[in-house]
């Protein structure tokens, strides 16, 4: 198996230490030395410009779920030219009634090339093995939905 390590960095950079009053800006810092800079959402306070911790998480969903298409498509040896997608996700009451990243929608779009594109029912059925299979939805209570176009 494998591990994976980030560095978070914060500092306290005002007088006093309040809730109104600290900064919610602090970097992730990645082993290959990608800095992130990072904050709370706008709604806590946070930095707009910086990436928040709900964002991530629908980032890491969506990133986990095209890298795993693109294994299970080439494997099947469609040829991918193009993936984007447009994923949301909704913080809101779980059933415990606590705020949580309950639900993120997955809207890819794909361009396919090469000789042979996969048919509706084919591109269904790599979307639903990339779901299965993909490490970031296994390990997450969130519901996710792919919405394929």
């Amino acid at each position: 198996m494998s591990e994976h390590k980030v560095t978070l960095e914060w500092k306290r950079d005002t007088e006093g230490f309040s809730y109104e009053s600290y900064t919610r800006d602090h970097a992730l810092v990645f082993e290959g030395g990608v800095r992130v800079p990072a904050s709370a959402a706008p709604a806590y306070r946070g930095n707009p410009a910086h990436v928040n911790p709900e964002e991530a998480l629908v980032a890491a969903l969506s990133s986990c779920h095209m890298l795993t298409f693109l294994a299970v498509a080439a494997k099947k040896q469609f040829v991918v030219a193009r993936y984007s997608d447009h994923a949301v996700g909704f913080l809101e009451k779980n059933q415990k009634g606590k705020l949580a990243i309950t639900r993120v929608i997955l809207r890819p779009r794909i361009v396919f090339g090469g000789p042979t594109a996969p048919t509706p029912e084919q591109i269904t059925a790599l979307h639903e093995r990339a779901h299965s299979e993909c490490f970031i939805a296994n390990s997450v209570t969130t519901d996710v939905t792919v919405e394929a176009g």
